[in-house]
């Protein structure tokens, strides 16, 4: 399965923060990279371009070597993006959103909810019913919401995601 551009940009600026997205452009495609040379390639400081760093490597998106240098006796630690990371990433994330979509459908279905007519704050019973079913925010009184249509929404969510994981798993045979 190959991995497109876009699809790397956007899963690892949703794991690891859209600042990081120079970062991997200056490491991709690239092997062992000193981590002084990538923040000159990204006119970073040395302590933020290293904080990106070790977000990606939280997310084993990179791997490192160290060598220490002769002259100073500290060590110098070498980046390589690991590309194939990503495309496991990938159904780590949307298996996530979906176990994520799965939980948001069954409190839909199984809670009442109510909102004021300003749309303030959105309450489940317990909550509206702490509040005098009074919104906390603008004290208008609180109405039982008709959440049908977000339900139906959620269940084609959760559709389109399944559909989504089957062909990822499919291409991986």
């Amino acid at each position: 399965m190959k991995v497109s551009s876009n699809a790397v940009e956007e899963i690892v600026s949703e794991v690891a923060g859209n600042d990081v997205l120079p970062l991997i452009k200056a490491l991709r495609n690239k092997s062992n990279v000193s981590e002084f040379a990538l923040a000159d390639r990204i006119k970073k400081e040395i302590n933020l371009t290293r904080n990106m760093l070790y977000r990606l490597y939280d997310n084993n998106l990179v791997s490192f070597i160290r060598k220490k240098d002769k002259k100073k006796g500290w060590y110098i630690y070498y980046w390589t993006f690991n590309q194939k990371r990503v495309k496991d990433l990938v159904k780590d994330v949307k298996r996530k959103r979906l176990d994520s979509l799965r939980e948001r459908l069954n409190r839909e279905k199984t809670s009442q909810f109510f909102a004021c007519a300003s749309k303030c704050v959105r309450l489940d019973f317990e909550q509206s019913h702490d509040f005098g079913f009074k919104c906390p925010e603008c004290g208008l009184l609180l109405d039982l919401e008709e959440n049908s249509k977000k339900i139906k929404e959620l269940e084609s969510d959760l559709l389109k995601l399944e559909k989504e994981l089957k062909t990822l798993s499919k291409k991986k045979r």
